[in-house]
């Protein structure tokens, strides 16, 4: 048979995984290659890019949406295991998964469709579906990048949490210096002695100002008070201006505490530290290159 889409693909994993022990992407892949009866050929199939195996990536991406709805979870990095709600979602005898069934679910709403309340997801849905039916070829082409970017945040945000604490600060110091910081006198503090700072980055390549960076990867919400620890090791500084990244969110109070103290401190959750990533190319590639040409009116004129 052709490979199978990743909703296709969605059911059968999760019924692999109903034995409730702790599985490996790379076991799954195997395991559901053999239940789809895919040839080696099949199994070998590129992406459009040439750069990953079709069936890989739809069962990788399969399994990413059956953990944003809450059916599977991440044990550790490659490692993931059924929740009770996939359980149940099993013994409901349920003869397909796909994105409109894992609608049900308000962690896959808001995975989804950030923006969204969850009181109105059925009718934004509705308009959402009914207005891109509607879309022209260049605004589908956009809705479609920003789902492909949104999707790759997510996957990024992912990434990011398997790996090490001091990973995540060389990510934040390496950013910095992508957006125009620091360069070669970007640095990160030594271990034991950081004092509430992580790294030390120039704001400018002559090194008029100092920045200091603190990074959490943090799943917890960021509260005020370690804001106003952070505050304290800049005072210790005599700093002016202080960046504080987290994987995770900042409280209303840790956000409205920042607005009005000196130092200047800016405050970067998971969300906007994926969107810059992307935006400078850090921890990602461009597979693809499109241009959009439209008619030249002034070639045609035969004034």
């Amino acid at each position: 048979m052709a490979v199978p889409d990743y909703q296709t693909i969605m059911l059968p994993l999760l019924q692999h995984t109903s034995d409730g022990k702790v599985h490996t992407t790379h076991e799954l892949i195997n395991t559901l290659a053999k239940h789809f009866e895919l040839t080696t050929e099949e199994r070998q199939q590129l992406l459009p890019s040439g750069q990953q195996p079709t069936f890989r990536n739809r069962v990788s991406w399969a399994k990413t949406y059956l953990e944003r709805a809450g059916l599977l979870k991440n044990i550790r990095r490659g490692h993931f295991t059924i929740t009770d709600r996939g359980r149940e979602v099993i013994d409901s005898s349920v003869s397909r998964i796909d994105n409109k069934f894992l609608h049900q679910f308000s962690e896959f709403n808001a995975f989804r469709h950030p923006s969204r309340s969850d009181d109105n997801t059925d009718v934004c849905s509705t308009v959402t579906v009914s207005a891109m039916d509607e879309q022209t070829p260049e605004e589908s082409l956009q809705t479609a990048h920003k789902q492909i970017n949104d999707d790759l945040a997510v996957e990024l945000l992912m990434q990011i949490k398997e790996m090490s604490p001091h990973f995540f600060e060389k990510l934040v110091l390496g950013l910095m210096v992508s957006m125009g910081y620091g360069g070669a006198d970007a640095s990160l503090t030594k271990d034991g002695s950081d004092e509430g700072i992580d790294g030390i980055i120039n704001e400018d390549q002559l090194g008029l100002d100092i920045v200091y960076l603190q990074a959490k990867r943090w799943d917890n919400q960021v509260g005020r008070p370690e804001i106003q620890k952070f505050v304290g090791a800049l005072h210790g500084k005599r700093a002016h201006k202080g960046v504080f990244i987290t994987t995770s969110t900042f409280s209303r109070e840790a956000r409205n505490y920042v607005l009005n103290i000196d130092p200047k401190v800016i405050l970067i959750d998971g969300d906007h530290l994926t969107q810059l990533m992307i935006q400078f190319d850090v921890g990602v590639n461009i597979t693809h290159t499109y241009s959009i040409k439209k008619l030249d009116i002034d070639y045609f004129s035969e004034d």
